[in-house]
């Protein structure tokens, strides 16, 4: 085991940022910034011990600042989308940052993905080293009232699990929706698609949205649908279906099965022989399947990444649910934390 640290580079401001290496007993290896708290690179061995790197990323801290993407960042104040950038909470409106007009998405132009969080500690004393970051949101940033002091911390586990914890607490109600953003390619090739990776999610349902990704309200049955996964399928099947024409893909917000800690989904690459399981207590995860990444993104080794080279499994509360009081709260009060968990683990079948 063990957890390195040297220089990533510098900020345009001047802000130096470092870059941390964790590795666990298996050899699983997880490269880590402060800046976006973001997850650059995760190596993990294949059905013959081989690593590869699962996530997209860029090779420098320049290429995060100036591409302003959210490949591997952790996503606030409110991940997801908030419907013409304002909500009403307490009898008051609150008038957000857009960055997607008319609609804010991801916390905003300046969300926590652009932000230098503190490294606050590390722990490579036992057989699973972590990592864990802060950071403070301050009352108005982006519009967004309270102000709110987060932690993320990372950890390798011994049996190849990625366990990302979340807390937050807030002086003054506020929306809180925090996820990570790291685009999954199981097969470690970044210039191939993703279209094969079976992908199963335990969702009977998924919240309907309007041609700007806001959710209508209405909750749909995936049955005999091209967003049923329950049984699970490759990514690629119905990819083309008309329901996903607007979209070019997936990029849908799943309302999952159960509730507390529970796996919710899990992919798998057949060449590679690696799966991976996902864990979650939120009641819904974003699938996306970097539908229009072809000759906008490029990652590291300066590889081109092609439509459909990563898939994203963003555990979540739903969009838009400061404005759909139907939908599972994601209020934060004052004097209260707030905790999740989500857990990417990863295996190999012969």
């Amino acid at each position: 085991m063990s957890l390195t640290v040297k220089k990533f580079g510098t900020l345009k401001d001047g802000t130096s940022v470092d870059l941390y290496t964790l590795k666990n007993e298996s050899g699983m290896t997880m490269e880590v910034t402060p800046y976006g708290c973001r997850i650059v690179s995760l190596w993990v061995p294949d059905k013959n011990g081989v690593l590869g790197d699962v996530v997209l990323g860029h090779d420098t801290l320049e290429e995060y600042e100036q591409e302003k993407d959210f490949l591997g960042a952790a996503i606030g104040r409110f991940a997801n989308r908030i419907g013409n950038s304002r909500f009403t909470l307490n009898g008051k409106t609150y008038t957000l940052s857009p960055n997607e007009d008319p609609n804010t998405l991801h916390g905003g132009p300046t969300g926590y993905y652009a932000r230098v969080w503190r490294t606050k500690c590390s722990d490579c004393s036992d057989e699973a080293p972590s990592i864990t970051f802060a950071y403070t949101s301050p009352d108005g940033e982006e519009g967004y009232p309270g102000t709110v002091e987060l932690t993320i911390r990372y950890t390798l586990s011994t049996d190849n699990a990625l366990i990302i914890d979340y807390t937050a607490s807030s002086d003054a109600e506020t929306p809180v929706n925090l996820t990570n953003h790291s685009y999954f390619n199981l097969s470690g090739d970044h210039s191939s698609t993703i279209l094969n990776h079976e992908l199963t999610i335990d969702a009977d349902g998924y919240t309907v949205c309007d041609s700007g990704l806001i959710p209508t309200g209405e909750i749909a049955s995936v049955e005999g649908n091209a967003c049923d996964f329950r049984k699970g399928k490759t990514i690629g099947q119905d990819i083309k279906a008309p329901m996903l024409k607007a979209t070019s893909g997936y990029d849908h917000n799943y309302v999952l099965n159960g509730s507390g800690m529970r796996k919710i989904a899990e992919a798998y690459e057949a060449i590679s022989g690696r799966k991976m399981l996902v864990f979650t207590d939120l009641p819904g995860v974003q699938l996306y399947t970097g539908n229009n990444m072809s000759g906008v993104s490029h990652g590291k080794k300066g590889v081109q990444h092609p439509n459909y080279s990563a898939f994203c499994l963003e555990t979540q509360f739903f969009p838009d649910t400061p404005n759909k009081p139907q939908f599972p709260s994601c209020i934060l009060e004052p004097g209260k934390t707030f905790t999740t968990t989500t857990i990417y683990k990863f295996e190999t079948v012969k």
